[in-house]
């Protein structure tokens, strides 16, 4: 370490500089890195390479010829990646481009300072793709190293080599963060929150998500994200674990292979049918904290209220309730929502189905999985399910389903290899071949053969479940929890739930255990650490994100009326915010004043004297010392000087010369008398 040392600090400035402002600049593009295209981040990393070569030989700078030509091509191949030049990402990967490209002709301290102002604008857009927690503590790094930067681009030779210090640039940035800091959030607490002039921006999603459709295998990238989706808390006791479900989207249309959500086109809204919602028993309240899911469904708990057509207002948003009882979106829902909700644990849905919708839901497609049709079709044909009635025997097929699956080898496995791949028929693979899969595998199979016994059936997808242990008081859904389960019509009841996945893997269900991937280093080494580090993080950001990203106007009003305000409106928002900006500047003016007086007790000596001696009509160079002092004046007023130039000789001796005593303040004002007179 002290070898490396010693060589950095034998490099020339602009070597030592140059490798600082690189490492900066790696810092502010490294969260851009996520979400450039590949060939963008390979072109940026190769140029900041090629300036660090360049400062290693201090080899001369590239001609512009170079620098044109990489220009021409990065900007060719952004307009091929994305269709256009303007726009969030092709912008931002055109300012990563020129941050980069600028560090090649940093020839005057302008060139630095126009590196400096594109770095402190790309730590801006860090926060159009997220807000959380780490990334403030990011960009709050990167900040401070652009202040250092700035600094150190501004300071003298401190040392025999020439080379400032690096550490006290970073101390002076530093300071000048820290000081900047109360007023940042004195801004956020008090700026008016004026749609749409203020909102947080739409955060990049690149998780896989639940969605309108489900195909084999797709639910595989959902179980292995383990991040939270959402967060509840319960006025009262919680829900039981088979009562855990959290309703999204509702698949009705089959291939053969993919489900998808009926069409929701006005002029299709006949076929669909309108289920009817009967609740009962008392409400249960909670508040939900939503991430941004990408999906035009908000999963709520079942079952929350509402006939079809209700609209549900949040902020910015409103939702309808959809004829399948899923609160639709009008577009994916993309930022982070809270909100507080009802739900009821028992309730009636769709009891009263006309026949043709009931057609509709009993519907497969025509020579599709033709070996589980003939299964199920057997199954229907026996004896016992002759001479039942139509709900009775509905629920007697559903219970023989699941008793099948409960009896033969079925494998609940997160991992259970790519269906459809020698064959289109996937249920036929699935059910009577090889029998591995999760959710959406029972799911689909179940429904299939319930509409082969000309049962109405759907897949429904959402969460279910939730961690063991509540975190903050909330209970933590997470993307593993996302789950598909089946609705059969039964006449005279309605939809009812039945979830395959609880005859195979009852853990799943009744205790809310999803599967998930096997664990990290530190999970298989030490299990409870890894939950605990992992919980404590969830905690903190989930604080973050209330106190913080959830801060809204409502909260502004709540805290004009702690400070006196009887009625807060936007006229007492922006009286407080203008006196916040009062006081902000008379302490600024204050702190200036304050810093350019002299501080140590021989600079304040030396300013009096001059005070003392300009009142007299004595007028004297700050730079100099007492001696020259007293020989100018001498050279100007002569004798009538004498006493003063006397005092300020005596002065000097007793700064410098040991054992001198000082003289006295009294002679200095006699002598001032004098001059003045």
């Amino acid at each position: 370490m002290s070898a490396l040392r010693q060589a950095w600090s034998r490099l020339p400035r602009e070597t030592r500089d140059s490798y600082f402002l690189l490492a900066v600049i790696t810092a502010v593009i490294a969260p851009h890195a996520d979400h450039l295209p590949l060939w963008s981040s390979a072109l940026t990393a190769l140029m900041l390479a090629w300036r660090a070569s360049l400062a290693a030989r201090q080899q001369p700078l590239p001609s512009r010829w170079w620098l044109g030509a990489v220009i021409v091509i990065y900007t060719g191949l952004t307009w091929l990646t994305f269709r256009t030049l303007v726009g969030r990402e092709a912008g931002i990967t055109l300012l990563v481009m020129l941050m980069a490209l600028k560090t090649l002709e940093l020839r005057a301290r302008r060139d630095a300072f126009v590196v400096f102002f594109l770095g402190f604008f790309l730590v801006l857009t860090q926060f159009l793709y997220s807000q959380s927690l780490l990334m403030a503590l990011w960009s709050l790094l990167s900040l401070w190293g652009l202040l250092a930067a700035v600094v150190l681009a501004q300071m003298p030779s401190t040392d025999a080599q020439g080379v400032p210090s690096i550490g006290i640039a970073a101390r002076h940035a530093a300071r000048t963060t820290a000081l900047g800091l109360p007023v940042m959030v004195l801004l956020f607490v008090l700026f008016p929150r004026i749609a749409p002039l203020w909102g947080l921006p739409t955060e990049a999603i690149g998780k896989t998500g639940l969605s309108n459709q489900l195909e084999f295998g797709a639910m595989n990238e959902i179980a292995n994200d383990d991040s939270i989706a959402l967060r509840v808390k319960f006025d009262g006791p919680v829900p039981p674990p088979d009562q855990r479900y959290f309703r999204g989207p509702v698949l009705t249309r089959f291939d053969g292979k993919t489900w998808r959500a009926a069409d929701t086109r006005p002029s299709q809204s006949w076929l669909r049918g309108r289920d009817d919602l009967v609740t009962q028993g008392p409400p249960l309240r909670y508040e939900m904290t939503l991430e941004p899911l990408r999906i035009p469904v908000l999963p709520l708990l079942e079952m929350s209220p509402g006939a079809v057509g209700t609209e549900l207002p949040l902020t910015d948003l409103v939702l309808v309730r959809g004829p399948e009882m899923q609160w639709v979106s009008p577009r994916p829902i993309t930022e982070r929502l809270r909100f507080n909700a009802t739900a009821h644990m028992a309730w009636k849905l769709g009891e009263h189905r006309p026949r043709m919708q009931r057609a509709l839901d009993a519907d497969l497609p025509p020579n599709s999985n033709p070996r589980s049709l003939a299964w199920a079709a057997a199954l229907a044909g026996q004896p016992r399910f002759a001479n039942l009635p139509p709900g009775p025997r509905a629920e007697a097929l559903a219970a023989a389903l699941l008793d099948h699956i409960r009896g033969e080898e079925f494998v609940y496995t997160l991992t259970p290899g790519r269906y459809g791949v020698d064959s289109p028929h996937v249920i036929d693979e699935f059910w009577l071949d090889r029998r591995l899969g999760f959710c959406e595998h029972f799911a689909s199979a179940f429904v299939v053969l319930m509409r082969a016994m000309d049962v109405p059936a759907r897949i429904v997808t959402g969460f279910q479940g939730w961690d063991a242990e509540p975190q903050d008081g909330y209970q933590v859904v997470r993307n593993a929890n996302a789950h598909a389960w089946a609705e059969f019509w039964v006449e005279g009841k309605g939809w009812v739930r039945s979830d395959p996945t609880a005859a195979v893997a009852p853990n799943r269900v009744t205790q809310g255990l999803a599967l998930r991937p096997e664990p990290g280093v530190i999970g298989q080494l030490n299990p409870t650490l890894w939950r605990a580090m992992r919980s404590g993080w969830e905690t903190l950001n989930n604080r973050w994100q209330q106190l913080v990203l959830n801060y809204s106007r409502q909260n502004q009003f709540d805290l004009l009326k702690q400070l006196g305000f009887q009625q807060p409106d936007w006229t007492a928002l922006g009286q407080a915010l203008a006196g916040v900006i009062l006081l902000l500047a008379l302490a600024g003016a204050g702190w200036i004043r304050w810093s350019s007086r002299p501080h140590d007790a021989w600079s304040r000596q030396r300013a009096r004297i001059l005070g003392l001696l300009r009142r007299a009509g004595v007028d004297l160079p700050l730079h100099e010392g007492p001696g020259a002092w007293a020989r100018r004046l001498r050279q100007r007023h002569g004798p009538q000087a004498e006493a003063a130039a006397r005092w300020l000789e005596g002065l000097e001796r007793a700064r410098y010369a040991p054992g001198s005593a000082a003289p006295r303040w009294a002679e200095l004002r006699a002598a001032a008398r004098m001059l003045r007179a």
